[in-house]
């Protein structure tokens, strides 16, 4: 029999007829400008004002009786998919229930959830059935649906093991070096679900997350994990999103940058620019960051926007590729208990959208604990529940535990995953071992020790509760079969290319950077500097050996502070980015070299801003020589030693990934150029003459000194500086060795810094 859908009872209190709705959405004008579009579609009193409003979702969940009902008002999804030619498309009112009919008797079908979540052909020909069942004007908008049928995936893992070395031990042939940090877990989720796991901390949480995520990778002997039961493949990567514990994100860029970035990374390529920008908006406004969505995200040198907005930004940026199983490690954690709230609410919504959700939490609120569909409590790496949470009290009752004074349930369950049993009834079978004298159970005052406790509910566990959870896990999942994820198709074969990943990362390199270079410091610093050096200078010329030696100190300072200073910034540009790095290269976003060289280039244009502002005033306040030639020439020769010295500060921080290793490896490294740049000494020992030629210093001198003192036409000062022994020591040519060796610098230590980096990364994953 066909299914029937009916206008939502709310609808019917508001409109006298599906005409009126109707006229009010035919007359929403051609979006032009996107973001007014979708302020139309929210603030439109018509239509959102007057239909049920959940949260920051244009839909809603709740569950009644074991029923499952979703509600969708309005899906401004649907914007995507018509290239924004509407202001507001109405989507179906779906109540799914699993028995197949309403609990009030009525006649009416509906339309199961799990039937149309298993099939795409299902869910296809459940449409047209709609559309068939109601040819007129009413239905045919109401049912208008254009977004594409939910992924399922269902995840099982049993017995999962993972074990590390000891810490300060060798592997050994006789002693065991290893530990067991997961022992023999077990659990499940399925599409519309939330599994929590919950213990103490360095209970495990994180490592199977990990385990689970397929971050970490674990031998075919440590347990089985399957996904719609098929192991870990490639293809599977791009249907889960993984949110992090700490929100690792650029501080500089704005909410909205901060998202269409990732999306114009990470969305597939079939998909235009602007299509990508319209699910960034779409992601903002349903986790409600409409408010700060031109603000920047802020960190500990900045103030942006709360942590609260902060986490949900890191789950936007996930959530923007519509993933079908998430993850979120402790996604509560520093919030307030109000924002707390609001985010497992939204987590709530996700799932009951056909998600799989999956989190770790430490140690819930009530309101949040009783959100929560199914629960894996872990304690010392072992499970000792898992089951639907609304039964984990009972569960824990029936085998002596129970609290006796009014606890929280989480803390309840914190405490004996602890072995702490202060306020709560001790089990029969222990308290008769305490009492007997066992001289298994070492007891203090008649209490049994944290291992008694942690040993006995991991024995009731696993005698109850661990062979029938694995029973039920070798049962098919309800799934169609087309839903099994094909392994060979790479997420990089469906995002962008290398060349487009480049100009991505290149904008956003300059975006983040501009706020971070062009502040207030930093130009006071160069100003100021350059105000003092040009004071000190000031008016020089070289009409005699004095003044010709001062003239050339002037220079020589040139090449030492553009050519330490851009080291010392360079050097905290890949460990300051280590942790974002990795977020994004465990997800495939782009190719390493396409960071690498959109990164080194996204510095230069703003790097080379404050050095002609430096050289504009230091060389006319010095009176060096006024010549558009010569000043050109020491502009690119301040220009060039940048660039080599960028390239010398990135290698050295790749190579350590550590600040403060980096910075005193470079201070011993530009010590020793500087001492071999030919000011302090001229001739060297023929053993060190080979440093000379690697100093940065050395050849930016000599290229200042060629620019300043050209000594190929006779001078018309009385002194002639191109006389002075000073100056015919340097024996100064053409430039053309001083050029090259600054361009084989400045290729050679980014080459360097890009082997250094891959290695890291490599060695991180």
């Amino acid at each position: 029999m066909e299914a029937k859908v009916l206008m939502p009872p709310k609808i019917q209190q508001t409109f006298q007829s599906m005409d009126e709705v109707y006229d009010l959405i035919s007359r929403s004008r051609p979006v032009q400008d996107y973001n007014d579009g979708i302020r139309k579609a929210r603030s439109a009193d018509s239509i959102m004002g007057k239909l049920p409003n959940d949260g920051h979702f244009p839909w809603f969940s709740s569950r009644m009786n074991g029923s499952f009902v979703r509600k969708v008002s309005s899906e401004r999804s649907d914007l995507t998919a018509d290239g924004g030619n509407t202001a507001q498309n109405l989507l179906v009112t779906v109540a799914a229930i699993d028995n197949g009919t309403r609990s009030t008797g009525k006649s009416e079908h509906v339309v199961n959830y799990r039937t149309i979540l298993s099939s795409p052909e299902k869910q296809e020909n459940a449409t047209h059935g709609f559309m068939d069942g109601n040819k007129d004007k009413e239905s045919a908008l109401w049912m208008k649906i254009k977004k594409e049928p939910s992924f399922p995936i269902y995840l099982k893992f049993s017995d999962v093991g993972y074990k590390v070395r000891r810490v300060n031990e060798r592997p050994s042939p006789v002693s065991n070096s290893m530990e067991y940090v997961l022992q023999g877990v077990t659990g499940s989720v399925e599409p519309g679900e939330i599994l929590a796991l919950m213990g103490p901390s360095g209970g495990g949480k994180t490592t199977l997350l990990n385990i689970l995520s397929g971050r970490i990778k674990i031998k075919s002997d440590s347990g089985s994990i399957t996904y719609n039961d098929q192991p870990y493949s490639k293809a599977l990567k791009q249907r889960i999103g993984f949110v992090l514990q700490d929100d690792v994100v650029f501080t500089s860029l704005t909410v909205r940058e901060t998202l269409t970035y990732a999306a114009l990374l990470r969305l597939p390529k079939t998909l235009t620019k602007q299509q990508k920008e319209e699910r960034v908006m779409n992601v903002i406004f349903d986790l409600g960051l409409e408010r700060c969505q031109d603000m920047i995200v802020g960190g500990a040198s900045a103030r942006g926007i709360s942590g609260g907005e902060r986490k949900r930004v890191c789950i936007g940026s996930e959530i923007l590729l519509d993933p079908s199983l998430l993850f979120l490690d402790e996604p509560t954690s520093g919030l307030d208990s109000t924002t707390a709230i609001r985010i497992i609410q939204m987590l709530l919504n996700i799932a009951h959208a056909g998600k799989s959700v999956v989190i770790t939490i430490h140690q819930p609120s009530s309101k949040i604990f009783n959100m929560f569909d199914k629960l894996i409590l872990l304690g010392k790496g072992s499970s000792l529940y898992f089951g639907k949470a609304s039964e984990a009290m009972i569960y824990f009752s029936s085998i002596g535990c129970r609290p006796l004074i009014p606890m929280n349930p989480a803390e309840f369950l914190i405490d004996l995953a602890n072995g702490n049993i202060n306020d709560k009834s001790i089990p029969m079978e222990l308290e008769l071992k305490s009492l007997n004298g066992s001289q298994q159970i070492k007891c203090h005052e008649d209490s049994p020790s944290p291992i008694d406790i942690h040993e006995y509910l991991l024995g009731v566990y696993e005698t109850r509760v661990a062979d029938v959870e694995k029973q039920k896990l070798l049962a098919p999942a309800p799934f169609d079969r087309r839903w099994i994820v094909q392994g060979g198709t790479s997420s990089n074969d469906l995002r962008v290319n290398w060349l487009e990943q480049c100009h991505i990362l290149f904008c956003r390199g300059l975006k983040e950077r501009r706020r971070e270079y062009l502040n207030c410091i930093q130009v006071t610093q160069v100003i100021t500097t350059a105000t003092i050096i040009g004071s000190l200078w000031w008016d020089s010329d070289a009409s005699s050996p004095k003044k010709l030696q001062d003239q050339v100190g002037l220079l020589f300072f040139m090449s030492v502070f553009w050519g330490h200073f851009p080291v010392f910034a360079a050097i905290f540009t890949f460990p300051k980015e280590r942790a974002m790095l990795s977020k994004e290269r465990s997800v495939d976003m782009y190719k390493l070299s396409a960071y690498f060289i959109a990164r080194t280039m996204s510095d230069l244009p703003l790097d080379l801003i404050l050095p002609t502002v430096f050289l504009l005033i230091v060389y006319f306040m010095a009176g060096l020589r006024s010549d558009f030639v010569a000043f050109l020439n020491s502009m690119l020769t301040i220009f060039l030693t940048i660039v080599a010295a960028q390239g010398l500060g990135l290698a050295v921080g790749a190579s350590l990934m550590d600040v403060k290793k980096a910075t005193t490896l470079a201070s011993v490294i530009i010590i020793t150029f500087i001492l071999a740049g030919g000011y302090f000494i001229e001739k060297t020992p023929f053993f060190m003459e080979w440093i000379r030629y690697l100093s940065l210093n050395y050849h930016a001198y000599r290229l200042l000194l060629k620019a300043q003192y050209r000594c190929t036409n006779k001078s018309h000062n009385s002194y002639d500086p191109c006389e002075s022994p000073y100056i015919k020591g340097f024996r100064l040519d053409n430039g053309g060795m001083e050029v090259g060796a600054l361009i084989a610098m400045a290729f050679g230590y980014r080459i360097l810094a890009y082997l250094f980096l891959k290695k890291t990364i490599v060695q991180s994953s």
